[in-house]
């Protein structure tokens, strides 16, 4: 058995697949996600699991090299980016907009749906190398 940080095999499958500058989103349970993405669905209900919690998770193990983030989470969802920049303190952030973020989902690797519930909590991570 698996002995690290993510059990979920379709996750695991991705991480482990995933290059330098290759892209995994994870984003709240509305999120609508192109055709061509992957889309690994871990929402079991309301608020289960937490963005954070899946967040937490992927981190133990992809390196990450910068993050991509909807401008409109610094006005409507302050408290998550304040979650997000503790968590990835020395971790270029660049800002888009919520309608670049939907489109630039057909460019990730996969998208992991959350039962989030909280307005744009969505994230795209881009990988590093670990050397």
């Amino acid at each position: 058995m698996k002995k690290t940080q993510v059990i979920n095999s379709n996750l695991s499958r991705v991480i482990s697949q995933m290059g330098h500058f290759d892209k995994l989103a994870i984003g709240d349970a509305g999120t609508p996600v192109p055709a061509e993405t992957e889309k690994i669905d871990l929402a079991v209900t309301r608020d289960i699991p937490k963005f954070m919690d899946v967040l937490d998770n992927i981190l133990e193990e992809l390196e990450i090299q910068k993050i991509y983030l909807a401008e409109e989470i610094k006005i409507k969802n302050p408290a998550m980016l304040e979650q997000i920049q503790k968590r990835l303190p020395n971790t270029t952030i660049k800002y888009i907009t919520h309608e670049e973020v939907k489109k630039e989902l057909k460019n990730c690797k996969a998208f992991v749906r959350t039962g989030e519930m909280s307005p744009f909590a969505n994230i795209m991570l881009e990988s590093n190398v670990v050397f």
